[in-house]
Parts: C-alpha cells; structure tokens; sequence
C-alpha cells in the first residue's frame, strides 16, 4: 500500500501583536518628517515605575536591535524589544488631540488597572505586587 500525503494550502493571515489607529500613524510620520529622522522607527517599550507598577515609552530609534520585534503601518516601522512585547501584545496605539492637549494613548488588553495619567498600568502578574497606594503622576 502506498500513502500518499497532500498538502492543503492555506492563506494565513497574521495579525501584528500591536496595532496603530491612522492617526498615530499620521503623527508620527509627521514627527519623523518634522525632524528629518527619516531612517527610524518609533520605539515602544515597557519599563518599571510609574504609578501603577510599569509605565510605557516611546522614542524615534534610528538603531533597531537584532532581536527587536518589528511591524510596519502606513509606511512607519515600529519596533518593540522581546520583553516589552509580552507586556503590549494585542494594544492599539492612537493619537488624541482634543482641547486637552495631544498625545498617544495605548489601549491595552493586558492591563488590569492603569493611572490616571494614562502612563502607567499594573497586568495580572504585577497586581498583586503593586497595590501600594500611590498617587498618580
């Protein structure tokens, strides 16, 4: 008896591990053009402190690392490092301008409390841990 073994093929969609709204997308590439930076990518990362436990950053980096994670969006790269990843997988980045000022903000799932501010937020892991009380920045 002979098998005989047959492949499907399948399109595969991927979804990047964070997304940019078309008006983040817009303000940076208007960032990158004002500076005249237009070899970088806009860097988010994740860091210890804040308020609420860690805090998010974000920078235009005209020096990717071998290991960043790297997405693009309307002709912006971004790149994000292997441990800030596990803290941003599934966010949405957008860009507010109301009569409050402008600025980035970042939805993200894996919150379970964020400040006030909008800059920091403590994850499942960290709520424990971090329920010091503190006031917002």
């Amino acid at each position: 008896m002979t098998l005989i073994q047959i492949e499907e093929e399948r399109e595969v969609t991927e979804t990047p591990a964070i997304s940019l709204t078309e008006s983040a997308v817009s303000r940076v590439r208007g960032l990158i053009e004002e500076r005249s930076l237009e070899d970088h990518a806009l860097r988010v990362f994740v860091s210890g402190g804040g308020c609420s436990g860690y805090q998010y950053g974000m920078a235009l980096d005209g020096e990717p690392r071998a290991n960043d994670v790297r997405f693009s969006f309307g002709g912006v790269d971004v790149i994000v490092d292997p441990i800030s990843i596990t803290y941003l997988s599934g966010c949405t980045i957008d860009y507010v301008d109301d009569l409050m000022g402008g600025g980035f903000r970042i939805e993200n799932p894996n919150a379970v409390a964020s400040c006030g501010c909008g800059h920091s937020f403590r994850t499942s892991e960290s709520d424990a841990a971090a329920a010091s009380g503190e006031a917002c920045c």
